[in-house]
């Protein structure tokens, strides 16, 4: 059995194209009533309707993907790996796309793979996600200059590795978080802070460096050399060793909590005592910061947060292809003040 369209074609299935052409409209104008978008006029939403009505036409999922474009699906590049800040803002990502309405496709990576972020976006654009979230913190140098991405991409915490028309960026504001920590330990009277950093490849690592630099030279404080971990516990023991041998170190920055447990348990078994002779600071306020001893003063990365602005920020870019991007917001600055960081010994 046929149906008849009424303007003389038939097809055993009614399709958008029928009801655009019952209505007298775009088939683009049938995607925008059905997807509930903006800028349709009462009197052609209710024809569309009308005609749809008429033609005994439902739209699927699946045809509502063909129909708009979009499988209302966003893919995520994160790097695989069960550090702290990396885990912690997949599950950020996870819990703000949770009530979108959206399906999420988790494509991970691995550190030291130059074609890792290049073959998980290309995979995700196979798919015919959306839009794109990079959770990739580390830069890959050269070999994603020649990929170009259509669809909106939400870039957290780096720049953009590859071309866009649509890019967006959410996670800044760690010059804040770093700031607030190198000040804290300024105010506190000691000279200078040294600091105790990430790996170079790491877009976190990097910011964190600069804004330490910046604070210490807003204040005519002298930069100490650099010490750099791998963000582990291990690496912050062996930075804490190195540290302990200079009896001019009063204040330590370090750029993850993990690094800086183990920097102040290296210091304590020299007999440097934190914070009587040396004080410290870490980075991110991981769950164990508060229990440790003594506890860690340190910054709390506001993970949720940055998610939740990031992916209303995406969604406004797919959803809205022709408007301007929301605009961006600092995170909020919340230094969390334990017992690790007091004034400088006497001397």
């Amino acid at each position: 059995m046929t149906r008849q369209t009424g303007r003389g074609a038939t097809s055993s299935t009614p399709r958008s194209v029928d009801v655009a052409r019952l209505a007298g409209v775009s088939q683009k104008t049938v995607s925008r009533v059905f997807n509930s978008e903006p800028y349709v006029s009462a009197d052609v939403r209710r024809r569309v309707l009308q005609a749809a009505e008429d033609l005994g036409y439902r739209m699927n999922n699946a045809a509502r993907a063909l129909a708009s474009g979009r499988t209302r699906s966003i893919g995520v590049v994160t790097l695989g790996t069960a550090l702290y800040g990396p885990a912690s803002l997949l599950m950020g990502i996870e819990r703000a796309v949770r009530d979108t309405g959206y399906a999420l496709r988790v494509v991970n990576t691995m550190e030291g793979d130059p074609s890792g972020v290049a073959g998980a976006v290309g995979s995700l654009l196979e798919q015919g996600v959306d839009g794109i979230v990079v959770s990739e913190p580390i830069d890959e140098g050269t070999s994603m200059a020649e990929l170009s991405v259509d669809v909106p991409v939400l870039v957290i915490g780096a720049p953009s590795p590859f071309a866009t028309s649509r890019p967006v960026t959410s996670g800044g504001g760690a010059d804040l978080l770093t700031r607030a920590a190198t000040q804290h330990l300024l105010d506190l009277g000691h000279v200078t802070v040294h600091h105790l950093s990430g790996p170079p490849r790491w877009y976190a690592a990097r910011d964190r460096l600069t804004a330490w630099r910046a604070a210490l030279a807003a204040r005519g404080a002298p930069e100490p050399p650099v010490v750099v971990g791998d963000w582990s516990a291990a690496s912050g023991y062996a930075a804490g060793r190195q540290l302990a041998a200079d009896p001019s170190v009063t204040a330590v920055f370090a750029a993850n909590d993990d690094m800086a447990i183990g920097l102040i348990r290296a210091l304590t078994e020299a007999g440097r005592r934190v914070p009587d002779d040396v004080s410290v600071v870490g980075f991110d306020d991981i769950p164990v910061a508060a229990y440790v001893t003594p506890p860690l003063t340190t910054v709390r990365q506001p993970f949720d947060a940055v998610a939740q602005e990031g992916l209303k920020r995406l969604l406004h870019a797919i959803e809205n292809p022709d408007e301007d991007p929301l605009p961006p917001s600092d995170p909020p600055v919340d230094l969390v003040v334990r017992s690790s960081t007091a004034p400088p010994p006497h001397r």
